[in-house]
């Protein structure tokens, strides 16, 4: 298609794995057409992440997905950090629910991403295209030209973690086979979620920084044989932190495990990659003979992120935009995030007219927040597997120190160490918080407090409200504190939320009309929840809202602002001029 014909889809996005996959659903869920190539003709089904948390399963429970997905998963598993004789150093659980749902899930990677592609058919406005190779783009102030050719695939190579990013054409060596006419697709803008190795990146000369390690390690996953328990015994996640043979074992759903072992500097990779190998490690922990091997693979890891996240009108998210170690299971997780932010910021640039500088906020936003995932990541690395007698000492010292202090102790059992969904200081899209970032909730993720309808019916928060903008009244209708303007513009959800307990009462007469319903128009319908425990009174204090503040959340559910009575235009400003949205 011309430029003059103007885009055949809102988006076009390169890769069809977990971030690929979420980005479609929600770009999808928030009212764009979206274009998905994927150069592989069939799901491969190799597993590579085991684990997602309740910020994660949020973002999915606004696709519409989460409770699928969910349904295959481990749930409130501990995690452990053990010593060489296997005795618990630590232990990290929870069974809190501070986003609605578990904080701790494992996942069997194909079940994840079958369900997601499978439930993607159901959205008309998506075009998934397997078998489809980017050769190039060419992109100008309207859109992007996307350059694509039948691929036979690469099996999702077996070394595409660790080799080098090549350009687009250089990348794809063995996949294009030749056959069918190349096509070319206009569209808006493009996503590239083409993993570790991405020729998107590389075509645009986006460098890399940050380090990649030397260390190798060996992954081994298992299927138990049909009617054996061979993992019984193994119930929960263990980092075992054994000097001469560090290693990890993960439980994963439909009788599967994962190990990971470290191989020394004097080892060869390719011993380790021997099946005799693989029996002799996995024999500490099961008995060889009731499993199976999946997979067995020497790797090395990276911690590295990309320094430009947009060129134009194209976008790096997932592996092509940070790489991050295995050792919290946060690298899929990243991508995810980055999924969830992106779409709402394209879907208010293409739909409803914002500026398209919003999307640089993109970056500002997301990269903190990964890099700092990445640095836990490695220092966790370190901490399973160091080998020096004075290391192991003070860790072993440290640890057992800090889970017998009150107050230390569920900073670490209860993962506080974890970064906040909570953005940086001057770089988000949102009002400031009060003293230097210090105070105040605006920027960081609201929590999905259990709710009920004005009916008595329980209901999950982020359901109720919807995907896009909300404006939400504490005990006060919010039609009656703020004009339309722009808020009809951003098609923003209006929404009442009493504390418990509070909801008006006595009388018998229906509730009058306010200046709010005037202004707004019969046609403006406004959702009346009610919070069922203090966990809402303890947050509202912490934001500083009263009754009759209004608190603005954006599309994914972080604060823009919390105004109080006769501050309430100061959010309609913001937003303007944040956004880029017309005032009235």
């Amino acid at each position: 298609m011309s430029a003059a014909q103007g885009p055949a889809y809102d988006v076009g996005v390169v890769g069809l794995g977990p971030t690929g996959l979420t980005l479609a659903h929600l770009l999808a869920t928030r009212g764009l057409s979206v274009l998905v190539l994927e150069r592989e003709p069939a799901f491969y089904g190799m597993a590579r992440a085991v684990y997602t948390d309740d910020e994660c399963l949020r973002i999915l429970q606004t696709a519409g997905v989460a409770d699928d997905v969910h349904a295959d998963m481990m749930v409130d598993l501990p995690v452990q950090w053990l010593r060489a004789d296997r005795s618990v150093l630590t232990q990290f659980r929870t069974t809190a629910r501070p986003q609605g749902w578990p904080v701790s899930n494992f996942l069997y990677q194909p079940f994840f991403e079958n369900t997601l592609e499978r439930r993607l058919a159901e959205h008309p406005s998506v075009t998934v295209r397997r078998g489809r190779a980017v050769v190039g783009f060419d992109q100008d102030a309207d859109g992007v030209t996307v350059h694509h050719v039948h691929s036979a695939g690469t099996a999702y190579g077996r070394d595409e973690e660790t080799a080098p990013a090549s350009p687009i054409d250089g990348a794809l060596d063995g996949a294009v086979d030749g056959t069918g006419a190349p096509e070319s697709t206009r569209i808006s803008y493009l996503v590239a979620a083409d993993g570790g190795r991405s020729g998107v990146r590389a075509s645009l000369g986006i460098e890399m920084e940050g380090r990649s390690f030397p260390q190798r390690w060996l992954v081994i996953d298992l299927k138990a044989k049909d009617g054996v328990d061979a993992f019984g015994h193994l119930p929960y996640f263990d980092f075992v932190c054994d000097p001469e043979l560090p290693t990890v074992s993960c439980p994963q759903p439909d009788n599967r495990h994962r190990f990971e072992f470290m191989l020394s500097d004097d080892d060869e990779s390719e011993e380790f990659e021997r099946l005799e190998t693989a029996r002799r490690l996995m024999s500490g922990y099961v008995d060889v003979d009731d499993v199976e091997i999946d997979r067995q693979l020497v790797y090395t890891f990276n911690a590295l992120v990309a320094k430009e996240w947009r060129r134009g009108r194209v976008f790096l998210a997932g592996d092509a935009a940070h790489m991050t170690p295995q050792f919290i299971g946060q690298g899929m997780n990243a991508g995810l995030r980055d999924a969830d932010n992106l779409s709402w910021k394209l879907a208010d640039v293409n739909r409803r007219g914002a500026a398209d500088s919003l999307l640089d906020s993109y970056q500002s936003e997301r990269q903190p927040h990964a890099t700092a995932m990445i640095n836990l990541s490695v220092l966790n690395k370190d901490i399973v597997s160091t080998g020096s007698p004075l290391g192991i000492r003070a860790r072993d010292l440290g640890i057992g120190l800090a889970a017998r202090t009150p107050g230390v102790r569920s900073f670490l059992t209860e993962a506080k160490v974890k970064p906040k969904p909570r953005y940086r200081h001057g770089s988000y899209v949102g009002l400031p918080r009060r003293l230097g970032g210090t105070r105040g909730v605006e920027g960081t993720l609201m929590p999905q407090v259990p709710v009920r309808t004005q009916a008595g019916r329980p209901v999950r928060l982020d359901d109720a409200l919807g995907a896009g903008w909300v404006v939400l009244g504490v005990e006060i209708d919010p039609r009656g504190a703020l004009a339309a303007g722009p808020w009809e513009q951003l098609g923003a959800t209006w929404a009442v939320l009493y504390q418990p307990g509070a909801r008006p009462q006595g009388g018998h007469l229906p509730r009058p009309r306010t200046a709010g319903d005037q202004a707004h128009g019969s046609e403006t319908p406004l959702v009346d929840l009610e919070a069922v425990d203090d966990e809402l009174s303890c947050w509202l204090a912490k934001a500083g809202a009263a009754r009759g503040s209004v608190i603005v959340l954006r599309p994914d559910k972080y604060v823009f602002s919390v105004t109080r009575p006769g501050d309430h235009e100061t959010a309609v400003r913001e937003l303007t001029r944040q956004v880029g949205v017309a005032s009235s």
